[in-house]
């Protein structure tokens, strides 16, 4: 996905998407396949990036973007495996990683979250940072097995453990491990290569980001694989230069708050400058990033 289109499904992603067909032709969106080990696929299209496990079990998907994507996704999953999908993972509510939740369900797969996005899910959010309503998604749409810190699935000869790290991106965010691969899936607490977005209107802190990195980084080695929400496959170096990223922006913001300054004074100082090059090129502008990591910090 380049920068462009990647900008604009984040944008109906955080605005709502409501209606997202409507402002995007997806007609000309392809989903495409990115083998990332042996029956693990990163798929992308418009949205965040989908986890794919496929085997004698059925598929295993991470995430599944916007509902006129399905029969597309669905496709996609066919040419890997004539296995249904049986579980869909949501790894937050947003609806570029949710949008696609209901057709899946009555498609005969069992949605999975964390308790706290089929709460977001069922009684919508307001964005303050977009000024903008989320409404409530259907109920055919809302997972229909939650948790509250982890749960572990046995499927297709793997051991995935999902657990929890909210506060971060937002307050459900959860990432996935697929153990004996040594792959994750990090939903939208890894946007590689770019400035993340924080939704702090539901929950979003950049502290919780800096710790979901960490606690992936802390048994990462060189040959694990990052599945991000956004962005392409990344590496432990990937990731231990966005947390890099993350713990500067963060120490600078917070360095400037502490001396008095207001919000609107530090958006003005440009303390990500120099940072600007590398990772403000995606969808989180910078001043828009340091006025929401200023917004998420206790």
């Amino acid at each position: 996905m380049n920068t462009r289109t990647l900008a604009l499904a984040l944008t109906l992603a955080v605005m709502g998407a409501a209606p997202a067909a409507t402002q995007e032709d997806f007609s000309a969106v392809e989903i495409k396949a990115e083998k990332v080990s042996d029956g693990l696929y990163m798929l992308t299209g418009s949205g965040g990036n989908l986890g794919l496990s496929v085997g004698e079990d059925g598929a295993f998907l991470i995430d599944d973007q916007y509902a006129p994507l399905t029969r597309k996704i669905l496709a996609a999953v066919r040419e890997l495996t004539p296995e249904p999908v049986r579980f869909v993972v949501n790894t937050h509510y947003h609806d570029d990683h949710t949008g696609g939740n209901e057709n899946m369900g009555e498609a005969g797969a069992l949605l999975v979250a964390h308790e706290n996005v089929r709460r977001r899910m069922a009684a919508g959010t307001f964005m303050k940072a977009f000024n903008r309503q989320v409404e409530p998604a259907p109920a055919g749409a809302l997972p229909v097995v939650t948790f509250t810190d982890a749960v572990t699935f046995h499927w297709n000869g793997k051991e995935i453990r999902v657990f929890f790290v909210g506060p971060a991106h937002t307050d459900g965010d959860s990432i996935v491990h697929f153990v004996s691969a040594d792959v994750f899936h990090m939903g939208d607490t890894l946007f590689n290569g770019m400035y993340p977005f924080i939704d702090v209107s539901a929950g979003g802190r950049i502290d919780g980001m800096i710790a979901a990195v960490d606690r992936v980084l802390k048994v990462a080695t060189e040959k694990t694989r990052l599945i991000a929400g956004h962005g392409p496959l990344a590496t432990r170096a990937d990731l231990q230069a966005y947390r890099d990223m993350l713990a500067e922006a963060r120490g600078r913001i917070a360095k400037l708050k502490a001396e008095g300054k207001t919000r609107e004074q530090i958006v003005a100082a440009r303390p990500t400058a120099d940072l600007d090059e590398k990772w403000g090129g995606g969808f989180m502008q910078p001043d828009v990033w340091v006025g929401l990591v200023y917004d998420s910090m206790d």
